[in-house]
């Protein structure tokens, strides 16, 4: 029970996270792609509700004055599952990862949220145990997240176990692979494949009335958006090593990766990021509709 909710979610609601507009583009940038993707929402017949901490309130929902509040502020740090209550309690602006936008949604009675990637198990774990809570997540909140798989920084095909060991049903739209955030298939399989929106909201909607768990939709990126793997893994190499040398670790590796590499890409792997989240909110709309 999140206390003091503010929900405005409407019928044929798509949840939308606020960490990848604080943390995940430029700032500047951050207003524009917000307005893209409530207009994809619409134009594909579903409701777009973003959802943040504003000042401790949890909103499911924000209006255009609450966001801009937030873009203007100059620390707003990531609320997970983990330290949501805390920032709520001190009155914190905070934007919501993949597990609290599903905790949030859940909450409001939104089915379907559209993302960029899942967090998941990191390289190295059996070394130092690194797993994102959003796996978690999906066992507590029944909510559909559409992603283009796990970030590519992750250990993938690891990250597809532990779903598998969770019980997790991983769904593929028009692919019988898991994808990889900038690649469209990984070593690893799904559990089924769908072609059909409206067949996928079907079962959508049966599952999580089912289970009271929520279900993992993988859309790969676009295909024209694809970046070449091994472009990919130089790319990588060279962010891990500027990240070590200057100790980062924990919470702060994967913001720190991903802007290396969008520094060392020549903002090629920001724009695949972009387009394969407005991909994304083009299927969580076309589910919420036929919902």
């Amino acid at each position: 029970m999140i206390p003091n909710l503010i929900n405005r979610a409407e019928p044929r609601a798509v949840a939308l996270e606020t960490t990848l507009l604080l943390h995940g583009v430029p700032r500047q940038s951050a207003a524009e792609l917000a307005r893209t993707l409530v207009e994809i929402v619409r134009k594909h017949g579903a409701s777009p509700t973003l959802i943040a901490l504003v000042r401790g309130q949890a909103i499911v929902g924000l209006n255009d004055a609450e966001l801009a509040e937030l873009l203007a502020a100059p620390d707003v740090p990531k609320a997970n599952t983990a330290n949501l209550g805390v920032l709520m309690h001190r009155s914190r602006h905070a934007a919501t990862t993949v597990s609290t936008t599903m905790e949030l949604a859940a909450s409001a009675g939104v089915r379907v949220f559209a993302t960029g990637g899942l967090g998941g198990v990191h390289r190295g774990c059996a070394e130092h145990f690194d797993v994102s809570s959003d796996l978690a997540a999906l066992t507590r909140f029944p909510v559909a997240v559409v992603s283009s798989g796990v970030k590519s920084i992750l250990d993938v095909v690891a990250t597809r176990e532990a779903l598998e060991t969770l019980g997790v049903p991983v769904v593929g739209f028009r692919t019988d692979r898991f994808p990889a955030f900038y690649q469209r298939e990984s070593t690893a399989g799904v559990d089924a494949r769908f072609d059909d929106p409206a067949d996928l909201a079907g079962f959508i909607r049966m599952e999580l009335a089912r289970s009271g768990r929520g279900v993992l939709v993988v859309n790969p990126v676009p295909a024209e958006h694809e970046i070449d793997a091994g472009k990919w893994r130089a790319w990588l190499d060279l962010a891990m090593d500027r990240a070590r040398a200057k100790g980062v670790s924990g919470r702060d590796l994967t913001p720190a990766l991903l802007a290396a590499v969008h520094e060392l890409s020549g903002g090629v792997t920001l724009r695949a990021n972009v387009e394969l989240v407005k991909s994304n909110a083009v299927l969580a709309a076309k589910i919420a509709a036929a919902l």
